[in-house]
């Protein structure tokens, strides 16, 4: 999600609620922030190498390179139904996520769907993955209030503490992309960078390297962002997800919403995880490429 200030109080539910369900958002967080301070109040107690020992290195599915010339059920899972939390206009439809030519289109588009005016589109891995390098090459339509995703979570519903890592194309400004994680419900390292042509005008590629002791995002093979406090690194392991959707509540953060008139749609071509010291698995792969010097 984001660490901007000016919203990260009104849209905690937003995360907390990437997984199946309807009307839980109130109760996992409450859940969440019993299981924080709980899991807290062992930690403290634990001598720092026991709690260091207790803090294993996140399991993870193997590799994989999805080019969407099909869409794999046995790997992603799509949204359909429900929505996250107040703050969004729209449901889950599964109507509106649709494959076509080797290119996988989440849409969002004006039409009633249980209580909201709008529907709009999520997949999301059903297996969790731990460190490597997570890439996606994709473009996103326009319009003020929508949120075109590419992230990683793991939240209480899984009954794991809630971690995250984002690239969010807030569409107001398609120029630019947010970066930033959670870590223990808490944003850390927000940052608004460019994207070059704009995200909006044709594919890029992003790709964010999670490992134990750093965090870096890139665009198109370009170091955009790195993070090396142990404080804030993600140390679970988590589902990929892409999903499309809009608010009319989050103005300080997505813009006033405006009806966009038409669908709008989310394209991606490429979607791949590359464990740390697996091959590179195309030639594109930020893995054939990066180093520990890079």
């Amino acid at each position: 999600m984001n660490a901007d200030p000016d919203k990260t109080s009104t849209v905690a539910a937003c995360a907390m609620s990437h997984a199946p369900g309807r009307g839980l958002t109130s109760l996992r967080l409450g859940v969440a922030g019993a299981l924080f301070a709980v899991a807290a109040a062992l930690a403290a107690g634990l001598h720092p190498a026991h709690a260091q020992e207790a803090q294993q290195e996140p399991q993870s599915a193997p590799s994989f390179v999805d080019n969407f010339s099909n869409f794999n059920q046995s790997r992603w899972f799509v949204s359909d139904g429900w929505t996250n939390g107040a703050h969004q206009n729209c449901t889950w439809s599964k109507d509106l996520v649709r494959l076509s030519d080797g290119v996988l289109s989440l849409g969002f588009e004006k039409r009633k769907l249980k209580d909201r005016e709008f529907a709009c589109a999520e997949i999301q891995t059903k297996q969790r993955y731990g460190y490597g390098v997570y890439e996606a090459r994709m473009k996103t339509g326009t319009g003020s209030g929508l949120n075109a995703a590419f992230f990683s979570y793991i939240g209480p519903q899984d009954k794991q503490p809630w971690d995250e890592i984002d690239f969010e194309v807030l569409t107001k400004d398609p120029s630019k992309v947010q970066v930033n994680s959670y870590i223990q419900g808490k944003p850390k390292n927000g940052k608004l960078v460019d994207v070059e042509g704009g995200a909006d005008k044709g594919f890029n590629d992003y790709g964010f390297v999670w490992e134990k002791d750093r965090l870096r995002w890139y665009i198109n093979g370009k170091l955009v962002h790195e993070v090396t406090n142990p404080d804030e690194l993600p140390t679970h392991s988590q589902k990929i997800f892409f999903s499309l959707w809009g608010s009319d509540k989050l103005t300080n953060w997505m813009g006033a919403f405006t009806d966009p008139g038409s669908k709008v749609t989310m394209q991606v071509k490429r979607a791949a995880f590359t464990a740390l010291g697996q091959p590179c698995q195309f030639p594109e792969s930020l893995a054939c490429s990066i180093s520990n010097s890079n």
